[in-house]
């Protein structure tokens, strides 16, 4: 198992709750800019927007995160996860590249291909995107973007040429505040496949394993083929995408969770656990649960709340998880 980062190393988001507020039927921005500026002053160092259509509908990340880049002046801005295949690929390259320059390089995305369930199938074919081959379809996404991010440059191509799209002119797109444009993380389980498109092509890891002991294999394999593959030895962050409801009354804040999920996916805890990270109970239950992962490897966390009231949550948790995680 590879070894924990020092607190220096390691950084602590929080997710938006764009979805939460949907579930509601509320969509107004005011609440979720004020969430995000409460993170920021609470001591996170992050804040993330999710993304669906029609399957989890929810407010568009991209234009949300352009609002809270101008409230906000610290914080890392980030998608878990963008799901690239909703928006045509020059669209999105100039999309994101505004959006950076907007926060002044505070930006990461954390890119999905798209969760094998029928929801997910049914939005790709609401945007007439086929479902099949969507893992090689969001790296050549991925290529095409950094292409035309980095085609600015003194002798870079303008023009992208790949096996679904090609383009010319990607020089006319505006460029972004970071050189390169933003870091892009791959948001994936731990399959060998995905393992190795983490360790050849990706900035980053954002899973959301059950298990810390899963974590640490998964993260070790990716530092082995990353280290084959000839990049540098922090080339990509290992980051996680939990979720904790956090309460005194451990019964209380699982019947809560499972609440939240069957409103979120239509599924229950059980179901979901199986899949995805999950803790409730107490805040040091809650830190004690996060801090398995850290010492697995993990060096970004991004913390959904899972509670339909999150901002109740927000304050208890940067005063009392923050600090046992990162000590």
């Amino acid at each position: 198992m590879a070894n924990g980062p020092t607190p220096a190393d390691l950084s602590v988001g929080v997710l938006l709750p764009t979805r939460e507020q949907a579930i509601k039927k509320d969509f107004a921005a005011a609440p979720l800019l004020e969430f995000a500026r409460q993170a920021e002053l609470l001591g996170f160092d992050s804040v993330w927007a999710g993304d669906s259509l029609t399957a989890r509908p929810r407010l568009d990340p991209l234009v949300l995160l352009s609002a809270v880049g101008a409230v906000t002046s610290r914080v890392t801005l980030g998608t878990a996860a963008l799901t690239a295949a909703l928006r045509p690929p020059l669209i999105g390259a100039n999309m994101i590249a505004c959006l950076d320059q907007v926060c002044s390089s505070r930006l990461v995305l954390g890119l999905g291909a798209g969760f094998p369930i029928p929801e997910s199938e049914a939005e790709f074919a609401a945007v007439g995107v086929p479902f099949q081959g969507r893992a090689g379809r969001l790296d050549e996404t991925a290529a095409l973007w950094r292409g035309a991010w980095r085609s600015t440059r003194n002798g870079a191509p303008t023009g992208f040429t790949g096996r679904r799209w090609q383009a010319e002119g990607l020089d006319r797109l505006p460029a972004p505040h970071r050189p390169e444009g933003p870091p892009l993380w791959l948001a994936g389980s731990d399959t060998p496949r995905v393992l190795e498109r983490v360790a050849r092509l990706y900035d980053g890891w954002l899973p959301f394993l059950p298990t810390a002991a899963a974590y640490g294999r998964a993260w070790q394999r990716i530092r082995e083929l990353s280290q084959a593959a000839g990049r540098p030895a922090d080339a990509v962050v290992p980051a996680l995408y939990a979720t904790i409801t956090v309460d005194d009354d451990r019964d209380r804040a699982r019947r809560e969770l499972d609440d939240y999920l069957r409103h979120y996916y239509g599924r229950s805890l059980e179901q979901m656990s199986a899949l995805q990270a999950y803790a409730w109970g107490s805040a040091e239950e809650c830190a004690e649960w996060l801090a398995g992962y850290v010492r697995a490897g993990a060096r970004h966390l991004v913390l959904r709340i899972g509670s339909l009231r999150p901002e109740a949550r927000l304050k208890e948790i940067a005063g009392t998880v923050l600090p046992v995680v990162r000590g």
